[in-house]
């Protein structure tokens, strides 16, 4: 199953690992490898996730304040939004 970004989430996933590695070197690295984890868990099995909106499902970032927001579409995961978990979570909803 394919993995594909909306254009505004790839760019909430650069801008978050930037914010985390220059509050400490390194800490960039394991954000990414979190988020690597989270989509790799989605992949695996997409259901599994509650469906927050219509057909948008969430997971919840392990060890980071993030949620990664998704649509199971028949032959790809279409990862909607990144979000810190104090933001606006309506704000994705125009992403759809």
């Amino acid at each position: 199953m394919s993995i594909r970004f909306h254009l505004e989430a790839e760019r909430e996933f650069f801008d978050a690992i930037s914010w985390y590695e220059h509050q400490r070197k390194g800490l960039g690295a394991e954000f990414l490898l979190c988020i690597d984890e989270s989509i790799e868990r989605i992949k695996s099995n997409p259901q599994m996730y509650p469906l927050v909106d219509n057909q948008i499902r969430r997971i919840v970032v392990r060890r980071f304040p993030f949620a990664v927001f998704f649509e199971d579409k028949e032959s790809e995961i279409r990862i909607i939004g990144i979000f810190h978990s104090r933001r606006d979570p309506d704000h994705w909803k125009s992403r759809k």
